[in-house]
């Protein structure tokens, strides 16, 4: 997967950081430039940080780990949203349930919940429920699936997850260090990048700058995913001779 330009980098505004007064220190590495008050990510350092967390990416995918994908800032969740769908990888979108991750068997139970008033709701043969029965049980899984939905899938923790902004996404970042979860995410200006294991610095907040980082990450794990399946041919073909 070939690493996204400058230029474009420069176009979707990966670049501009937060004021300098809300900086972290610890963030200085990445800091090019201030201009009118306002810090310059350098975006040297962005290539640096993209091309190390795109390979580590790509050989979770390669190895069959699920990466989930983290976002519910308004500009950033359907980005994220669309990019997991494209590599089928979980993702949390609407907002983050404390204990999520750290409580998963709880929230198994919700799932199994909501699936189950599916079955109730596409079941023709049922006649003992009331329409009034019928709009409360769909109300409730509408809420569960905007919450869940994107975890329906997920029979065990992940492996890894990719948050766009960590300090946003504090919660989320606390439950996958606690369970030992690799980490991805998009740190900007008034982050501490220390936090994850991969750290890309990059402007969290612009939607084309989180668009330009995302599909970056969801190509290597297509390439990862490519990579398996060329290796699980192979190897049935072997078997087969």
């Amino acid at each position: 997967m070939q690493l996204p330009s400058h230029k474009e980098m420069l176009d979707a505004g990966v670049h501009f950081g937060h004021l300098k007064r809300k900086w972290n220190p610890k963030m200085s590495p990445y800091i090019f430039d201030e201009t009118k008050g306002i810090h310059i990510i350098d975006l040297n350092k962005t290539s640096e940080c993209l091309d190390a967390a795109g390979k580590a990416m790509k050989n979770l995918a390669k190895s069959g780990k699920k990466v989930l994908f983290v976002a519910t800032k308004k500009q950033a969740s359907e980005i994220v949203k669309e990019a997991a769908k494209k590599v089928n990888m979980p993702f949390a979108t609407e907002r983050w349930l404390g204990g999520m991750m750290t409580n998963f068997s709880t929230v198994r139970k919700s799932i199994k919940k909501m699936n189950n008033i599916d079955r109730m709701l596409n079941d023709k043969s049922l006649s003992s429920i009331t329409k009034k029965e019928r709009l409360t049980l769909s109300r409730e899984r509408d809420k569960l699936e905007s919450v869940l939905g994107g975890i329906a899938q997920l029979n065990r923790i992940p492996h890894a997850i990719f948050i766009v902004d960590t300090t946003h996404e504090h919660i989320a970042l606390a439950e996958a260090k606690k369970l030992g979860l690799t980490t991805f995410g998009m740190v900007d200006t008034n982050a501490n990048p220390r936090k994850v294991h991969y750290p890309i610095p990059s402007n969290d907040d612009a939607s084309r700058s989180i668009d330009v980082i995302v599909n970056y990450m969801v190509g290597c794990i297509q390439e990862g995913l490519a990579e398996r399946q060329k290796k699980k041919q192979e190897q049935e073909a072997t078997a087969s001779e």
